[in-house]
């Protein structure tokens, strides 16, 4: 049987990653480009395009799955809203454009949305029915699947699990602009920031803070476990709501480890109904090739 291949790609303010994916799940060939989000939205567009048309040289592929940043029509493949890391993002139809430069069928979504469809089809996720899936960085995005299905919301706005909004966040900004989200205080610049506010010291890597934490540091420990607190309180939430099978969380924070997740998985058994406290937790699998992975299932299910 011939392989089957898509084009997957990952769209943010600072690169541009992409690489072939087999309908297996299979990562080959995986390559990153700086995003030139200063040129605006045609040049970004050129440089996924450019991309793509030399990751599918030689490779009969089915088309191309694109997850970006913002929020996204994922029926028409339209960005619908998008911060500053992408100026002029909003409204680019992706889809249509990226068609238009690589002769491909191209479907767009929400890169939270792609990398939980990349973890629940090929990763921690994989064989279960129902899983919220969360990513924990510079943000803190994710995706819902009930039933098999990723649930996109009436407003394409579901799974923005950062702005859920949580005790103890109270007055502090998010990066929406709000105040009081559960991203103003469990992101990685949230901890970092809240770290140089405690203590003083002019820290910016939230890995060093972490390392203190491990090396029994009380300040770095009790900023971990503000914000893992939080994390979990929100999450204890969203399983009360949702009763999933699994919660699956990655991105660069989750991976400091237990200064960060033992706070999390405390304070999510503890506010959590005994049903939902139940829940399994379990680490992202696929790493950075989780949406990848995610956009090339797009890719497949246009194909249907």
């Amino acid at each position: 049987m011939t392989a089957r291949w898509a084009v997957g790609v990952d769209v943010g303010g600072t690169k541009i990653a992409g690489a072939l994916v087999g309908a297996d799940g299979v990562v080959r060939g995986r390559t990153v480009v700086p995003t030139p989000a200063r040129d605006g939205a045609r040049a970004v567009l050129a440089a996924m395009a450019e991309l793509v048309r030399a990751l599918a040289a030689g490779t009969p592929v089915v088309g191309v799955g694109v997850g970006t940043g913002g929020v996204v029509d994922a029926a028409t493949g339209t960005v619908l809203s998008a911060t500053d890391l992408l100026p002029g993002w909003a409204g680019t139809d992706v889809a249509g454009e990226l068609r238009a430069l690589t002769g491909l069928p191209v479907r767009v979504d929400n890169d939270g949305n792609a990398l939980a469809l990349g973890e629940h089809h090929f990763g921690a996720g994989r064989g279960l029915r129902d899983g919220v899936y969360v990513t924990v960085g510079t943000g803190i995005g994710g995706g819902i699947v009930l039933d098999g299905v990723l649930r996109r919301g009436a407003t394409h706005s579901a799974g923005e699990l950062g702005h859920l909004p949580v005790p103890g966040a109270e007055g502090r900004r998010c990066s929406c602009g709000a105040t009081g989200h559960v991203e103003a205080v469990a992101s990685g610049p949230a901890m970092t920031s809240r770290y140089r506010e405690v203590t003083g010291e002019q820290v910016t890597d939230l890995r060093a803070i972490a390392e203190r934490a491990l090396a029994g540091e009380q300040a770095a420990s009790a900023v971990l476990a503000e914000g893992g607190a939080a994390l979990g309180a929100a999450l204890a939430g969203l399983a009360n709501a949702l009763d999933p099978q699994v919660v699956v969380l990655g991105g660069g924070v989750a991976e400091i480890g237990e200064p960060f997740l033992g706070p999390v998985e405390r304070a999510l058994r503890s506010a959590a109904l005994p049903g939902p406290s139940r829940v399994a937790l379990r680490p992202a699998l696929l790493g950075t090739d989780a949406p990848l992975a995610g956009a090339a299932v797009l890719a497949f299910e246009g194909e249907r």
